[in-house]
Order: structure tokens, then C-alpha cells, then sequence
């Protein structure tokens, strides 16, 4: 994802960020989960498609 603060509705394919779990690129998913974590003092983002990736990531 190139811009963070993107209009809704703006992210197209090439730009949107992809599944963690299955590498699906997520655009115009309502389901789609976002986990943030601090790590080695840096921040982490992780996207996933919906529930069922994010379960299976843990």
C-alpha cells in the first residue's frame, strides 16, 4: 500500500496490500484484518484477507 491515508475505494490491485497468510491481494474487502506489533523497536503491520487467514497466522 503506497499511501496509508488513501481515499476508500482508492487502492487498486497493484497498489493494495497483500494477505500474509495466502498472498492475496486485498482490495475492497470488508473483512480485512490488520495486526500491528512492536518488534526489535520497529513497528510490524500484517494484513490478512479475513478471520480465517488471521487464525491461521497465529
Amino acid at each position: 500500500m503506497i499511501d496509508p491515508t488513501s481515499d476508500v475505494g482508492e487502492t487498486t490491485a497493484e497498489t493494495a496490500p497483500t494477505c500474509a497468510t495466502c498472498g492475496d491481494s486485498i482490495v475492497d474487502t470488508p473483512d480485512h484484518r490488520v495486526v500491528t506489533r512492536i518488534e526489535d523497536d520497529e513497528v510490524r503491520t500484517r494484513h490478512f484477507c479475513d478471520e480465517a487467514c488471521l487464525v491461521v497466522d497465529d
